[in-house]
């Protein structure tokens, strides 16, 4: 069973950075899409960014904005999210998902950590 932790989220200021790390246990996950959520207050879960692993390959959600980055560990089986210029409307509880190359949807969820952004 595998199993995701994140890991850096914390209270930053507006225009800070943060970056949040996701590790996997278990199982390495070759052959797995691995993927950042965000859910708001009030709001539903979105979608924000992915890598498929052993790739190059990423693929961001338009309110990105080219202000985060993707990217992959494979020794450390750990994903991270690299975040900057962050604004206030940034604030959310931020997951990390796992799912297979071949599935439609993410299988495996971390249980979350939280960002806030301070104006």
């Amino acid at each position: 069973q595998v199993q995701l932790g994140e890991s850096g989220g914390g209270l930053v200021q507006a225009g800070g950075s943060l970056r949040l790390s996701c590790a996997a246990s278990g199982r390495t996950l070759s052959n797995y899409v691995r993927g950042w959520f965000r859910q708001a207050p009030g709001k539903e879960r979105e979608f924000g960014a992915q890598i498929t692993w052993r790739s190059d390959s990423t693929y961001y959600a338009d309110w990105v904005q080219r202000r985060f980055t993707i990217s992959r560990d494979d020794a450390k089986n750990t994903v991270y999210l690299q975040m900057n210029s962050l604004r206030p409307g940034d604030t959310a509880v931020y997951y990390c998902a796992a799912r297979s190359i071949t599935a439609t949807q993410y299988t495996n969820w971390g249980q979350g950590t939280q960002v806030t952004v301070s104006s």
